[in-house]
């Protein structure tokens, strides 16, 4: 058993080191970094390209890795992106994280190459020696792992309390704008932060490159198992955060050396340890103190009244209206109509595209419901929408069912598990329904999706379509039938009653309680909503496809959705059909007319455009929208001037409104009769 509790604990001191690079970043910045996996694959690729590709030797590639291209990536990232987070919603922090997590892997293949790594190097000298412990192996890897948990928990402590630099970080923690009161800059704080962090980022990678393999979903995985480590700080204390990082490391190692090795059950309950771990945490939390806010006692009195609340967290940064009134309704009939045309001039083989494209843009109408008009964040879509398309597929080929009755009962059979998801996160802060929601994904994936019954051993459940959308463009048409009736349902909602009660829950849920609205029982509502339509579009993505099959909802991909479709508008309808044709069109485009090399670029594009949305909080579609309309303002107002022929359309030209009359534009007269006989 020692030898199991040994090699659990360097699993567990990678978390520890993981979650104590989250914790100090969302201390000081209130940011939690969502692309930390995507850091540390980063930086652990650098150190496989200097080591193993062109033959450094450890100690040179491990300092220009770790202490160079670590804090160099964190100082980038914080001048471009993560300065301008610091008064932004929660939503625009995530997904500009994710877009950094979606943007760098690829890249990093762009930049090194495509080649399979089937083993990655550590720190230590290959073949790595081997100590024995009370009489269990201990390899130099593993000494080095537990060497860096002490170092880092040692040096954190005594800079934190006993420095200049740990005073003012601590002073951040406390009070961002307080701090900026006296003198201290919090930009040179938070860069500082960043560099650190990031660098934990590119430790925590090529000390885990060796137990996982370079593969960046198994960074993702390991940074959302450290998030459970996190949560069990409630995202403030660093020595919780350790402890309960190495718990997890032993428990999954005692989880081995009593169940069997060869067991399914064994492979399907390794990876939901650290979602036990948080469920466990969040039920005492919510026990004790009736709910978890990670907003709860950050910051001062005037850091609180300076964040931005409700729709004006999205308008903020720009100034402008919502996104939703920005476009208008005709925008979005316009750019319906555009995709309507496409299956009638396009080539035959970009129509099925569309129709697959419009099926995700159902998916994403979901987000639209859940996030843009109920305010919250969930990353599990892609299990809803997995619910629909499987429940479809069984229905329709071992029971006979009617396709489109079994379209509408995949997405009634999803609707249940959104209300209870929705029931039991009411309680919880954004981000922690963000991380319950994302954890619950990968949990009903690695549990469920897993089974013979959705799998059939590998290949899926093949679907045959029905007569009358057998075509491509029978198909397609179908699909935008659907989009229609989904998007009139969104816009009556928002127009309801319940719509102006979810748009003053969206702003303040206080202020809602005291009007009288029932906060529970509008996100409920808005919960069964978007889990029924993504198990509609779920089905219909099948449907496309012609099968049902796990990899078409996998979760960490959900995850992209949300960003492709905050980077166009999270409120717009419009923008879920668009960003659904973008998601599938668009890398088409490049396997078709780019070389195989570009073929890493839509990805990038879509995490840079995520990034974007730190700039633009609105979305691009929204952006534009107002730019056109100031641009056309502009150019009626100049045809609209005195002594121009005629207003626009022909009307005629209108009178500029007349100044009032001022003493000063009376020459300075300011009795009423001198007035008087002046203007006379």
């Amino acid at each position: 058993m020692l030898q199991y509790v040994i090699a659990g604990l360097v699993l567990g001191g990678i978390y520890a080191i993981a979650s104590a690079g989250l914790v100090v970043t969302y201390l000081s910045a209130g940011v939690l970094n969502f692309s930390f996996g995507a850091l540390a694959y980063a930086v652990a690729r650098f150190y496989y390209f200097l080591n193993s590709q062109h033959n450094w030797a450890i100690l040179p590639a491990g300092l220009l890795s770790i202490l160079g291209l670590g804090p160099a990536l964190g100082i980038l990232l914080y001048f471009a992106l993560f300065r301008l987070l610091r008064l932004s919603s929660v939503l625009v922090k995530v997904v500009a994280t994710l877009g950094v997590s979606v943007a760098l892997p690829p890249l990093c293949t762009i930049i090194f190459g495509n080649q399979t790594i089937l083993q990655a190097p550590g720190l230590a000298p290959q073949p790595a020696r081997v100590f024995k412990f009370l009489g269990a192996p201990v390899t130099m890897d593993q000494i080095i792992v537990y060497g860096c948990v002490v170092a880092i928990m040692v040096v954190g402590a005594l800079v934190l309390r006993y420095t200049d630099v740990g005073l003012r970080v601590r002073a951040m923690v406390d009070s961002p704008a307080m701090t900026s009161l006296s003198g201290t800059s919090p930009d040179a704080v938070s860069v500082a932060v960043w560099a650190v962090s990031v660098g934990l980022a590119g430790l925590v990678g090529v000390l885990s490159a060796p137990i996982i393999g370079l593969d960046p979903e198994d960074f993702t995985l390991l940074m959302v198992a450290a998030f459970a480590a996190v949560v069990a700080a409630k995202l403030r204390s660093l020595p919780v955060a350790v402890a309960v990082g190495l718990a997890m490391g032993i428990a999954g190692a005692l989880v081995q050396y009593w169940l069997p090795p060869s067991s399914s059950f064994t492979a399907a309950v390794l990876p939901s340890i650290p979602f036990v771990f948080t469920a466990i945490f969040l039920i005492y939390f919510m026990i004790r103190s009736g709910g978890v806010d990670e907003s709860a006692g950050m910051g001062g009195a005037l850091d609180r009244a300076i964040k931005p609340q409700g729709e004006a967290q999205i308008a903020a940064s720009t100034g402008g209206e919502p996104a939703s009134r920005a476009l208008g309704w005709r925008s979005g009939v316009f750019g319906f109509a555009l995709v309507c045309i496409l299956p009638l001039v396009l080539h035959p083989i970009w129509v099925g595209a569309v129709g697959q494209g419009v099926s995700y843009g159902i998916i994403f109408l979901s987000f639209t419901l859940v996030t843009g008009e109920g305010g919250m964040i969930w990353l599990c879509q892609a299990t809803f929408a997995g619910i629909g398309g499987f429940t479809m597929a069984i229905l329709t080929v071992n029971h006979g069912w009617p396709i489109m009755a079994a379209v509408v009962l995949g997405g009634i059979v999803a609707a249940p598990f959104g209300v209870v998801i929705g029931f039991l996160t009411i309680r919880l802060g954004n981000l922690y329904v963000a991380l319950v929601t994302l954890i619950f994904g990968l949990l009903f994936e690695d549990l469920v999706f897993s089974r013979q019954l959705f799998q059939n051993s590998g290949i899926g459940i093949n679907i045959t379509l029905p007569q009358f959308a057998s075509g491509p463009k029978a198909f397609d048409y179908l699909a935008l039938a659907i989009f229609a009736v989904v998007a009139l349902l969104i816009v009556n909602l928002r127009r309801s009653t319940s719509g102006l009660a979810l748009n003053a829950v969206r702003w303040s849920e206080p202020g809602s309680k005291t009007l009288g609205i029932s906060v529970l029982q509008m996100k409920v509502l808005v919960a069964g909503l978007s889990a029924f339509v993504a198990g509609i579009g779920g089905a219909m993505l099948a449907m496309s496809f012609g099968i049902a099959l796990s990899a078409n909802y996998d979760t960490l991909t959900g995850v992209v959705w949300l960003a492709v479709l905050v980077t166009l508008g999270i409120r717009s309808n419009v923008a879920a059909l668009l960003a659904g044709i973008s998601y599938t069109i668009l890398p088409e485009l490049t396997l078709v007319y780019l070389p195989r090399a570009w073929a890493n670029v839509p990805p990038v594009l879509f995490g840079l455009g995520a990034v974007a949305v730190a700039k633009n909080p609105e979305g691009t579609l929204a952006m534009q929208a107002r730019q056109v309309r100031w641009a056309w303002t502009k150019v009626t107002r100049r045809r609209g001037r005195p002594g121009a022929p005629s207003g626009p359309r022909g009307r005629p030209a209108l009178k500029p409104k007349p100044e009032p009359t001022t003493v000063a534009a009376l020459g300075g007269v300011a009795d009423p009769d001198r007035r008087a006989d002046h203007e006379r």
